[in-house]
């Protein structure tokens, strides 16, 4: 007589599992090609997540979605070693229902994911190596503390201004240099509670500017590893584009290869014009609100400087500066000169000035 077998056993199916990452705990939703399992609070560990469905459906084939954020793609990293196909997708391009929108909560969005990955709705992004994620986090961090120096900068300004202290003719043209840093400790207050604040803000900037020159050397060390360098020499031919300027690019293109035409990658820059259109009516509303706020920055910083030195960019400024204002034109040149980015690292060559 033939035993009967308990053994759990779902070779060839499907499981599907919703993730809403937080940083206490994981709203997990786990669907079957059929039926929803269930929904559930779980530690935020991988570990706890794996064992589970080990142990609940075990020789299935396991697929993992969550949305990015805070966290990175270090829980995609993990799953993947385990074995677990993941994706990780972008927040803003998840399908939601109204309802879902009027009641959001935690278990809402673990199961709305787990449904859409049943479904096939959702396109994952691009997931780089951890390499090339640490190697953008430097140059991030560079950008950061430029940012904070500008905000310490006008804090300073601002004090000046607050308690009338004006700026000497001699110096007020070269703003920022040592001389003008000298001037600014020299200054006193009537109360000693002034000298401090002004104090605190000049140490702040001192502090800023060390790490900015710091970071900046890492960059440039950076850029002549073998990964970076011929890439960097193929870039720097571009007018308007320098050794840190190359660096922004590649550490957050990352890998020109992914993107097949010029105008996904353009997309992926923020690069294009957005548009809602209905029926007959069109309705163009100016440059994309979506973007890589990184790279369409520095793509603009560069176009202005390209504009000067680039015949064939000069040439396309002028003829566009007749018909549209020059904040518009320059969109356009920036265009122009992710086209050039393009070309030479798709086709490993130097750019030649003036080629239009």
């Amino acid at each position: 007589m033939q035993e009967k077998t308990t053994k759990l056993d779902f070779t060839n199916q499907e499981i599907y599992v919703g993730l809403d990452i937080g940083k206490n705990s994981w709203k997990t939703s786990i669907m079957t090609e059929h039926y929803e399992h269930k929904t559930f609070t779980q530690p935020p560990r991988i570990d706890a997540l794996v064992k589970y469905l080990h142990r609940m459906f075990p020789g299935a084939t396991y697929h993992c979605v969550y949305e990015a954020g805070y966290q990175g793609y270090w829980i995609h990293e993990a799953l993947k070693e385990e074995g677990i196909d993941c994706i990780v997708v972008n927040p803003a391009d998840v399908p939601s229902k109204n309802k879902e929108y009027a009641n959001k909560t935690d278990r809402v969005d673990a199961r709305k994911l787990a449904r859409c990955i049943r479904s096939g709705e959702l396109d994952a992004i691009y997931v780089p190596f951890r390499q090339a994620q640490e190697n953008r986090s430097l140059v991030r961090t560079r950008h950061q503390f430029v940012k904070k120096q500008t905000r310490c900068k006008n804090q300073i300004k601002g004090l000046l201004s607050f308690y009338g202290i004006t700026i000497p003719d001699n110096i007020c043209t070269s703003y920022w240099s040592r001389r003008f840093v000298c001037w600014l400790e020299q200054i006193k207050f009537q109360q000693a509670s002034g000298d401090k604040t002004l104090g605190a803000l000049l140490e702040e900037l001192k502090f800023l500017r060390k790490q900015i020159t710091y970071l900046t050397l890492q960059i440039r060390t950076l850029s002549r590893e073998e990964q970076y360098c011929t890439a960097v020499e193929y870039l720097s031919s571009i007018p308007g584009i320098g050794t840190l300027s190359s660096m922004i690019l590649l550490t957050e293109i990352i890998d020109i290869n992914r993107f097949n035409s010029v105008d996904r990658l353009a997309s992926f820059c923020g690069i294009i014009p957005g548009e809602h259109s209905s029926g007959n009516k069109e309705i163009i509303t100016g440059i994309s609100t979506r973007r890589n706020s990184m790279l369409r920055k520095i793509l603009i910083e560069c176009a202005w400087v390209a504009v000067r030195k680039d015949p064939a960019l000069i040439m396309s400024f002028n003829k566009l500066s007749k018909r549209m204002p020059k904040n518009k034109a320059i969109i356009c040149i920036a265009r122009k000169l992710l086209n050039r980015i393009n070309y030479v690292l798709k086709n490993q060559q130097y750019y030649k000035v003036g080629i239009v």
